[in-house]
């Protein structure tokens, strides 16, 4: 199943009411999440951005890891943003109504500290583009975690994921919010997307440095990665070549794993 702009972003609202009922049928999804924010490595009084914030659960995150963090929150769904103003642990956070492939667009400017990407990568209609923005939204050396779905060139995790998704979250999906559309979406789209190497090759085309992969823990390792990247202290020539794995500055990791309510 394909959806992409317009209809992708009904899709979310759709399931605001009930997206957040749905995330904890998944043992791990915030406990992750955390963990890809505190894999930036952020001081005291950063400036983070986070870039398709959806019901605000990766906010949460960013907040309990950051919690004296400059906070600015993005995302296309206005329902689903509306349920993010509404946490009263997020009070202070600027949330931003707008698109992730051009967040400055929408007001939104760095330089930012760190920006946290959770499940959202994938969904964009144009990946390299809203990488560059990305990219240029960071300060010189700053962090960039994708917290994002990736099982392609592994057989077992295309097999859980495609267990998962049929037998548990498209079921859930169809009782609780009254439509698995969406989450058919969600199996089809992390199936099609990158392997963890060619999400690496993708970052270093868009002027990452020091482009890594961690690994989740449980069972959705193997399908649940950090990848992690920084913007170089000078931007690279334009067309400038990906550089091969070996030169890179930091190696992949291993991979996570875990279906989730959120795509």
């Amino acid at each position: 199943m394909k959806l992409s702009g317009n209809a992708l972003t009904a899709g979310f609202n759709r399931v605001a009411h009930a997206y957040d009922l749905l995330v904890t049928l998944n043992p791990g999804y915030r406990r992750h999440l955390r963990l890809s924010a505190r894999r930036l490595e952020l001081g005291p009084g950063a400036r983070i951005l986070d870039l398709c914030c959806g019901t605000g659960q990766s906010t949460l995150a960013l907040r309990a890891v950051y919690p004296d963090a400059a906070l600015v929150a993005l995302d296309a769904a206005d329902e689903m943003l509306q349920v993010a103003r509404a946490r009263p642990e997020l009070a202070g956070v600027q949330f931003v109504h707008g698109d992730a492939m051009d967040p400055r667009a929408y007001g939104v400017h760095g330089p930012f500290d760190g920006i946290l990407m959770a499940y959202g990568i994938r969904n964009v209609i144009d990946a390299d583009a809203c990488l560059r923005a990305v990219r240029e939204l960071l300060a010189a050396r700053a962090a960039v975690c994708f917290h994002e779905y990736s099982v392609a060139g592994s057989a077992v995790s295309r097999t859980v994921w495609r267990v998962v998704t049929n037998a548990i979250v498209r079921p859930a999906a169809r009782i609780a919010a009254g439509d698995a559309g969406l989450f058919t979406y969600l199996r089809d789209s992390v199936l099609a997307f990158d392997s963890r190497a060619a999400f690496e090759r993708r970052l270093y085309r868009a002027g990452f440095a020091a482009v890594r992969t961690l690994p989740m823990s449980g069972w959705q390792r193997g399908i649940v990665h950090s990848f992690l990247a920084r913007r170089p202290s000078a931007a690279p020539p334009p067309g400038a070549p990906a550089r091969r794995r070996d030169d890179r500055a930091a190696g992949a990791g291993t991979s996570g794993g875990a279906p989730a309510a959120r795509t």
